[in-house]
């Protein structure tokens, strides 16, 4: 089996994490994985959403959107139609859901986080590459609150990142791109921690169901993707 991109198997796009690339935002990253380009911007609101108020915790919650020409052909703005899609709702509460899960909330008090990733580039796995970068957008975030007294510790308890893997042509392959996601048996996205912990699996069968041992050969490739991606996160940081 030979992939579109003549990667091997386990073998990651090039990805590369360019932070403070957003003048204003608390915290920011470019994150690209291969030809997929999203950035990622953090912002602190001195108030968390009504429904913790009181609580002495925060939130951190996200936002998604892909910009018109970030495919081949034009999508309209989702603005223009009234509401964002079923599956930008379900993008922006997967991101929400894996920065909160490596977050102490009530370090952050009552204050919210929101992450916004707006896909500039899609060429395959724009919400694995959207957590990637997230995570360093609010990690800076974190880090600029801390200088300036506004929290005493660091709320972020672990990296959190994310990688697609799926069944192309009969292998399981990792890091799947456009090419090989549009035609893939299975279609599956794994979000994991620094110390390994599965934060979310989303496995999806779009022709025959796929095996166990298939499921598990798509764990271990992702569980080495996403190592390579938080050493790539840890570099990025790294004074």
């Amino acid at each position: 089996m030979t992939r579109p991109s003549k990667r091997r198997p386990d073998e990651l796009r090039p990805v590369t994490l360019e932070r403070n690339v957003a003048r204003y935002a608390e915290g920011s990253c470019l994150v690209s994985f291969g030809n997929t380009k999203v950035l990622c911007t953090a912002s602190l609101e001195e108030r968390g959403p009504p429904w913790l108020r009181g609580s002495g915790r925060g939130w951190v919650t996200a936002e998604y959107s892909m910009l018109p020409r970030a495919t081949h052909e034009r999508t309209r703005r989702e603005v223009t139609s009234g509401k964002p899609s079923g599956r930008t709702q379900e993008i922006q509460r997967l991101i929400g859901r894996s920065l909160r899960a490596v977050t102490n909330l009530p370090a952050l008090g009552e204050r919210q986080v929101t992450i916004d990733c707006d896909v500039i580039q899609a060429d395959g796995g724009t919400r694995t590459a959207s957590i990637t970068g997230a995570w360093i957008a609010l990690r800076d975030c974190f880090a600029w609150m801390q200088a300036r007294s506004i929290i005493s510790v660091d709320p972020l308890r672990d990296h959190v990142a994310a990688v697609s893997c799926g069944i192309h042509q009969g292998s399981p392959v990792l890091d799947l791109d456009y090419a090989e996601d549009s035609a893939a048996e299975t279609d599956a996205n794994f979000v994991m921690t620094g110390s390994g912990g599965i934060v979310e699996v989303q496995g999806t069968a779009e022709g025959k169901p796929f095996s166990q041992e298939e499921l598990l050969a798509m764990l271990a490739l992702a569980k080495g993707g996403i190592a390579d991606l938080v050493a790539l996160q840890k570099a990025a940081i790294a004074p």
